[in-house]
Formats: C-alpha cells, structure tokens, sequence
C-alpha cells in the first residue's frame, strides 16, 4: 500500500495492510455518512460495471434493484436508457434538445482553450435551456458580451439573470454594463473600489429545475479572448455528482450579493451611471502606463521564425515576408523581436495595423517593453 494521504472509507482488506503500519484513522461524522458511503459505493460499483459485458450489467443491476427494493433500470430491449428532455409542448421539447450543452450536464468538464467546444458556444447553451442564471465576474468587456448577448436577451424575456462584477482597475466596459443592466429581469450589482477588490472569482450558474443545474468555475471573465480563444481553464461541475459544490457556489453567491460593497446598479438613476463612468474612467487614464519594463526573451519557436527572417532578408535579399501563426503563440512578441533587431544600425518606422483598439494599445506595451 502507498503511503501518503488517504480519504476512503476504511474496509477489511484495507485494514489488514494496514494493520503493521502507522496510521491515522477519524469517525465518519454522521452529517457526513451519506456522502461518504455513496462515494465509497461508487468507486466499486464503477469498477464491478466496467469489467462486465453489457448482459451481465443488465443481470447485476437488476440483482442490486431487488436487494435495495429500488427499480433504478429501465430496460428496452436490453439497452439501456437515459432521458434527455421532457416538456408538455412538443415544439420546446425539440428546442431544449437543439440547444443542449455538448459537455454532459450530469458530470464534470475541464475547459482548456485548447480542445473541444469553446467556453463561448457551451455558456450560449446553458443559456438558452436554463431557468435561472447567476454570474459572477471581476470585469466585463463589451466584446465579450456581444458573443452572448443575443442569448441572454431571449432568456431575459421570462427569466431571472443575476451579474456580480468590479469596477477593478477600469477594466470593465461601461457600455457593456449598461447594456446588461438595461435588460428585463436583471440585477446587476457593482464594487466601485478602483484600487482594491476582494473579488476576483469567476463563476457562471446556470440553475434547472429539474436537478441538473451546471457551474463554471475558472480564469475566464466576460471578454472576447476568455471566452473564445484563450488558453484559460474552467471547470464545469454538475449538480447532479457535485452537489456539495454546486451548493457552495450558491451560498457564496448569496454571501455576495447581499455584501454592502456589492451596490445595485440601476441605469434609469444618473447618479449610478456617473459613478460607475468616474470609477471606470481609470483605464484611459492609464492606458499609456501600461508598460513596465521587463528583460523579455523569445521562446525557442519564436526565436526560429525570427531566424528564418533574418535569413530570408540578409542572404536571399527578400523583404516581403509573411509570418503565419496560431492565436495565442507571440507573433506580436515576434513582431517586436524582429523590430529591435532592425532598428540596432538605423531609425527605421515601424506601420502597425491591427483591426480593433485594444489590440493596437496592446501592442504599444509589448513595443515599448
């Protein structure tokens, strides 16, 4: 038996390799019993299941059913059945199951940015099929929102949205606040303190009533490059197999909301809007402080391509060159790299063109840096 750290349930094999061992040992507190036996429990049914063939499954679990007196399987023609929808109005029956998340709602995904569907296409989802949605994010950009908005105006139309977000170093957008804020059923509550937060969880709830309510616990605030395209990680719990989590989520949330820093905003009062313009203005007025100065070196991938120009321009005398790379991979690093390397024996310009503002003020501080 490896030694180091356990939390299992102890059973008699279990206890006779420990039995010449130093060991520490704890009572199962009773408030805690269910949890701790249903997991003990599914960790050896998991492994009873998944070494028998599909009839054998059938056998054992109708065996299980008659000892614990609990029809849990349905059978049709020995197969095996899971429900995925169920409403009274065929049409909405058939929009719940167009819309339903790619990742299951019944157990865990971790988001990577790398594979898979992106954060961006699952949140569309768990907007459009649930029943009440509860978002906690420390900033929100317009360009984030655009690639939900459309969703949460629909789900606004009958049903309860709830937005915890920070006016934290002006990063968020005011027009993206205030678009959110002027849909129906909407709170949107804001932490005005520019300098200093205590918030900086992002969390999305998308609550069902039917008991499959989804969280997303994670990197990935509001933007267009946390949602889509960044390497952020994000994990998605179930209610379902993760109910105790799901339950802290929501008690957190709760905490929150009725926390006095976290204040109502309401965009039919100026007195809001004023305030939250002053607290956000922070970011322009510091966008050209951005940069610090950093001793920055290229990666070895980087340094390649940078190479690779050198070579095409010094001994090929070819100066129309195109560099193609994957998003997330430094090519305005490579840019920069390749920009000091040509100004070290002459004052040469540099045109840079980009096709949005950040990306351009971005930029400047990688320059500069």
């Amino acid at each position: 038996m490896d030694f180091g750290l356990y939390e299992k349930l102890l059973d008699s094999e279990v206890k006779n390799k420990i039995s010449k061992l130093h060991n520490e040992t704890r009572k199962v507190d009773k408030s805690e019993s269910a949890r701790v036996l249903a997991t003990a429990y599914y960790k050896i049914l998991r492994k009873i299941l998944s070494e028998k063939k599909e009839g054998e499954k059938i056998d054992f679990v109708r065996k299980l059913n008659k000892e614990i007196g609990n029809e849990i399987l349905y059978e049709d023609d020995k197969n095996f059945l899971e429900l995925l929808a169920v409403h009274d109005d065929e049409t909405i029956l058939k929009k719940l199951i167009d819309d339903r998340p790619k990742t299951s709602i019944s157990s865990s995904t971790l988001f990577t940015g790398y594979t898979g569907p992106t954060l961006e296409s699952e949140l569309r989802r768990e907007i459009r099929t649930a029943d009440r949605i509860d978002f906690i994010v420390s900033f929100i950009r317009y360009s984030g929102l655009v690639l939900i908005y459309d969703d949460l105006v629909e789900f606004t139309k009958n049903k309860k949205l709830r937005i915890i977000t920070t006016s934290y170093m002006g990063a968020s957008d005011y027009k993206a606040i205030l678009k959110l804020s002027q849909l129906p059923n909407t709170e949107v509550k804001v932490s005005y303190d520019t300098n200093r937060t205590r918030l900086h969880a992002k969390a999305y709830y998308f609550e069902r009533n039917t008991g499959f309510s989804t969280a997303y616990i994670g990197s990935s605030n509001i933007s267009n490059p946390a949602l889509s395209k960044g390497l952020e990680w994000n994990l998605k719990v179930s209610e379902y197999t993760s109910k105790d989590v799901v339950d802290s989520i929501i008690k957190t949330f709760e905490t929150y909301w009725n926390d006095e820093e976290f204040r109502t905003f309401s965009p039919e009062v100026e007195e809001d809007k004023k305030e939250l313009k002053v607290a956000l203005s922070r970011r322009e007025k510091d966008e050209d402080k951005k940069y610090v100065f950093f001793d920055l070196r290229p990666y070895s991938h980087q340094k390649e391509i940078l190479e690779d120009l050198r070579v095409e321009r010094e001994e090929y005398e070819s100066y129309k060159n195109l560099v193609v790379a994957a998003t997330g991979t430094g090519k305005t690093m490579i840019a920069a790299f390749d920009y000091k390397d040509a100004i070290k024996n002459s004052d040469k310009k540099l045109l840079f063109l980009a096709h949005r503002k950040e990306i351009l003020q971005q930029s400047i501080g990688t320059f500069r840096n």
